[in-house]
């Protein structure tokens, strides 16, 4: 099963994944597909990191997500995002490349036994990218976005730490 979540920045995604897990595991997996680059970058992952509790098992995994052990788990996965910059630094910035890459990770992801709560950001509904780069990586983003919420079984979209039930 995958539940789809995406929202803007703040939107309180991640919060209202966790919640979902935790009301259907006592011990969730969180999956971090964060890659971090600078000291700003690691104070945010830290606090994300503070507000989990010891019940959590905690994956880092910024690839090949569909090698982790989540047979029979309820797993948040934070975030298509940052798993998707890991993707497109490996395909050289290739926007076709990088899309068949998430695309089966999402096929492969899809045929474990598990829920799989998938979050991501909707950085379209921003301000417009000022680089050519920023337009291409705004564009795969919506793609891969609209490829995770056909795949799933539940969409929800985060609007001010409130859920809108998309599916």
């Amino acid at each position: 099963m995958i539940i789809y979540i995406s929202g803007g920045v703040r939107s309180g995604k991640s919060r209202y994944a966790q919640t979902l897990a935790l009301q259907r595991s006592a011990n969730p997996v969180y999956v971090a597909t964060a890659k971090i680059w600078d000291d700003d970058f690691a104070k945010r992952v830290e606090l994300h990191r503070n507000e989990r509790g010891p019940e959590w098992t905690l994956f880092e995994q910024q690839r090949e997500l569909h090698l982790l052990s989540l047979e029979n788990r309820i797993a948040v996965i934070d975030c298509v995002t940052l798993w998707l910059t890991n993707l497109w630094m490996e395909h050289d910035q290739s926007m076709e490349q990088t899309l068949i890459a998430f695309k089966s990770e999402i096929d492969a992801l899809s045929g474990i036994d598990a829920t799989l709560i998938i979050i991501s950001n909707e950085i379209g509904m921003g301000v417009h990218p000022e680089t050519e780069l920023g337009r291409k990586f705004a564009d795969l983003q919506g793609w891969a976005n609209q490829y995770v919420a056909a795949q799933a079984d539940q969409a929800v979209f985060m609007v001010s730490g409130l859920p809108l039930q998309l599916k």
